[in-house]
This record gives C-alpha cells, sequence and structure tokens, in this order.
C-alpha cells in the first residue's frame, strides 16, 4: 500500500448464506422495466421436478391505493428449456403495469414483485425507470432519465473502511454514505474497484442514488510510466494509443483476458436488478485494460438497459456511449475537431476531478499525505472545490458536459482528498454551500 493503492486483502469478505429449499424451487430472477411499452419482463429460472405453474404479482401503494398486477403461468403453457435433459427451465413473463410510477433520486418508487412456485416464495422488488443517451434540442449528446435530460453530479466512492478494510461495520454505516451524499446535492456515486455487497445497491434503489458501477481491473502490474505518467501527460492534449499492446497494460496471458470477460459478464447479472445502477464502468485508467473495442462488442448486448463507460480516464478507443475524461491538474477543455465536436457522438463525462486534500487533526489514519492539491483551513478547502466547479464544470455544461465526478466520499489511509475524513466523523465541507454549489 501507499499513495493511492491501500491495504490489499483477500479471503471471503462480503455475506455467505445457506438456503434450505423444497423439491420445486425458484433458481434466478431477472427483472427488466419497459419504461416505454409500460411493464415488467420478468425472467424465472425454475427447478422443477414436477409440473408446477409461475405466479407472478406486482404490488403498489401508491397514493394510499393498493394495486395488484397478477399472472399466473400454468405447467402446460412453454417454457424455453434451458438444458436438455436437465429440470431447469426458464421462461419470460410480462406483467402490465400501466399508468405506472417513474422511479427517481427525487422520487425512488419501487413495486415489490412476489414469485410463487408450489411451495416456494421469492420476494423482491423493481423499478420503473429508463436511461438513455441521446442528442438534444441542439444536437449535443446528453443523458436522458425517464425522457428527461440528468446532469449527473456524482462522487467517486472506493467503499474502505478503517476496521474492515474492504466491509463495512455496520448496515447503518453503508445507509450513512449514500445519505450524506444525498445531502450534500450528489444525485451519483460511482462505486470504484469494488463490488459492495447487494445491501449497499439496496439502500441506494430505496433511497434514490443513481450508480456507476466498476468492474474489477486485473491482469499483471501495470508499466506505471506507460498506464500513469505518460497517460497524464498526453491525455489532456486529447493524445492516446491502442490498447492491443497487451505487454504495457500486463494483460499478456490470454486465459486472464478471457477470465475477465466471464466475471465481467457475471457482475452484470449478479446486480441486474439493481435499478440505481445506470453505467458499467468497464476500465479505469488504463489497470489491466486490452482490446476495449472487441470487448465492448462481446459485452454489450448483456445489458441493454444501461449505458458503457468503457474506457475511463484516458486510453480512449472511441466506444461505448462517454468521452471518459479524468482531469486533476489542469483547466478542463472539452475535445474537439474542425467541424466536429465530440459531444455530438458520445456524452462527455467528467468521471474524476477534484481530489482537493485537508488533513484533519486526530482524524488520519496515517502521517504521510496524499492528494492533488493541499489546503491548511476547511475554509481554504471549500474556496478551493468552489473555484474549481466555476473553471471546469459551470462553462462546460453548455459545451456539452453531462457529467461530473468529485473525488472522493472520505479519506482512504494517506490519501486524505475526502469530503469526509476517514472514519466519517468529520465533514470537510460546509455543507449549505456545498449543496448550493454541486451542479444537478
Amino acid at each position: 500500500h501507499g499513495g493511492m493503492f491501500y491495504t490489499p486483502q483477500s479471503g471471503i469478505w462480503q455475506t455467505v448464506w445457506m438456503e434450505q429449499v423444497p423439491e420445486n424451487y425458484i433458481e434466478d430472477v431477472k427483472i427488466t422495466p419497459d419504461y416505454d411499452k409500460q411493464e415488467f419482463q420478468i425472467e424465472v429460472r425454475k427447478h422443477a421436478a414436477t409440473p408446477l405453474g409461475v405466479k407472478v404479482c406486482v404490488t403498489t401503494e401508491d397514493a394510499g391505493h393498493k394495486k395488484s398486477f397478477t399472472r399466473f403461468i400454468s405447467p402446460e403453457e412453454p417454457w424455453n428449456r434451458a438444458n436438455d435433459g436437465l429440470e431447469d427451465e426458464l421462461g419470460t413473463i410480462t406483467i402490465p403495469v400501466p399508468e405506472f410510477h417513474p422511479w427517481s433520486p427525487e422520487d425512488p418508487f419501487l413495486y415489490r414483485i412476489t414469485i410463487g412456485l408450489g411451495a416456494d416464495r421469492v420476494e423482491c422488488y423493481g423499478a420503473m425507470r429508463k436511461i438513455e443517451a441521446k442528442p438534444d434540442e441542439n444536437g449535443i449528446q446528453r443523458i436522458f432519465l425517464n425522457d428527461k435530460p440528468c446532469f449527473q453530479a456524482g462522487v467517486l466512492d472506493q467503499g474502505y473502511w478503517p476496521d474492515g478494510l474492504y466491509t463495512a461495520p455496520t448496515d447503518e454505516a453503508l445507509i450513512f454514505d449514500i445519505k450524506a451524499m444525498k445531502e450534500l446535492g450528489f444525485n451519483m456515486i460511482r462505486k470504484h474497484i469494488k463490488i459492495e455487497p447487494q445491501r449497499w445497491y439496496y439502500h441506494c434503489d430505496r433511497l434514490g442514488m443513481l450508480v456507476w458501477q466498476d468492474m474489477v481491473c486485473g491482469g499483471r502490474p501495470y508499466k506505471s510510466w506507460h498506464v500513469t505518467y505518460l497517460a497524464n501527460v498526453l491525455s489532456p492534449l486529447g493524445i492516446t494509443h491502442r490498447d492491443t499492446l497487451h505487454r504495457l497494460f500486463g494483460r499478456e496471458e490470454d486465459e486472464g483476458r478471457k477470465e475477465f470477460i466471464n466475471e465481467t459478464k457475471e457482475t452484470i447479472k449478479i446486480l441486474f436488478n439493481h435499478p440505481s445502477i445506470v453505467t458499467w464502468t468497464i476500465f479505469n485508467e488504463g489497470w489491466g485494460q486490452f482490446d476495449a473495442k472487441k470487448v465492448y462488442e462481446e459485452i454489450k448486448d448483456e445489458d441493454t438497459t444501461r449505458l458503457f463507460d468503457m474506457t475511463s480516464g484516458w486510453f480512449d478507443q472511441g466506444v461505448g456511449d462517454f468521452k471518459s475524461i479524468h482531469n486533476y491538474f489542469v483547466p478542463l477543455r472539452l475535445p474537439e475537431k474542425p467541424g466536429h465536436t465530440e459531444a455530438a457522438t458520445r456524452v462527455i463525462a467528467l468521471t474524476e476531478f477534484g481530489g482537493l486534500t485537508y488533513r484533519v487533526p486526530d482524524h488520519s489514519m496515517c502521517q504521510e499525505e496524499y492528494g492533488y492539491k493541499t489546503f491548511e483551513s476547511k475554509e481554504a478547502l471549500m474556496e478551493g472545490y468552489e473555484n474549481l466547479l466555476k473553471r471546469d464544470i459551470y462553462p462546460n455544461v453548455p459545451k456539452g458536459l453531462c457529467v461530473s465526478i468529485y473525488t472522493q466520499v472520505s479519506d482512504v489511509e494517506e490519501e486524505i482528498n475526502g469530503i469526509y475524513t476517514y472514519d466519517r466523523k468529520v465533514l470537510k465541507f460546509d455543507k449549505e454551500r456545498m449543496k448550493k454549489r454541486t451542479p444537478v
């Protein structure tokens, strides 16, 4: 560990459980909202030793009125056989939800979904929301949530804790980070470098926090001179190069590259049902990056309901929904070409900026300090943040900037550039001033 690298760990750190099920049981559920058709498409995988029907019920309490939408699939109705000779079956049930209540950060409305198969019963939830990138009236690519333009003011979240590292001490601690960022005016969290226990995503679903989910990077140790130092120099100039030189990215092994694609697909499958997730970030700053164009072609159909940030920071290969920029050291200049702006083809997103550093006495884990610009007082830090917004965010929104992600939720070990201290006991910024300035 050291600097922007934190204490490593291994072993079981997420929730593990065993579940007793009857002879006939529901194995898996995939919930896809179709905003335009006003319906849920609910894919159910069942293990049925004997012929049994599946019952799906969507229930809501809206404005004091309870509504239920129910459909029963009899054993005689055709299902798509998942594996010949096995008892697993896969089928999709469509549930119309007319005059539905949409989900948004301002109004995180959830529908309760109950699925029954004989004696087995699964309770879950879904939400009606749509995320897409399309041109606005000026031909600039924007993000639209439920058919309305949505500027995403986000914050980077490493998900580290002083006592448990990857593991939060309590459920209340997970809730605190989400609510604290929402109270400061942020409407999105970019979950960086790790996948959280699903409890965290549940709280984002019910509290109303948009989520960008990073894939866990892989590969061997990369060449820092190439993916960090040189990239930091060339990126502001709009210079990039191919990611097919696998050795420079620590990606020599074909087996490792295949494993990353498999794990990316598994991550999308595991987290698919969470309506708060609106974007998948595949590669970050060249860490273990390889063949982004080919990877995009292989994974894009895994989820057609969300956006893809294929190369966050640098080594852009021109694919995915975003031109994704990390900018810490120089004034932000949106890339332009003669007769053509990048904003006409992809969404412009500042996916990391800030990293302003301030040490709070008695609330730092390490004597060493790491950050991008140091301040000596809370007032100076607040002014630095406001000046950064005035310089890099506000002027660029009319030019096409649609996303800003500030680094970061909290200090992590010697990296003391958090909005909160590592122990979450001290807010370094002025709450009201920050909420007023956050560009949602």
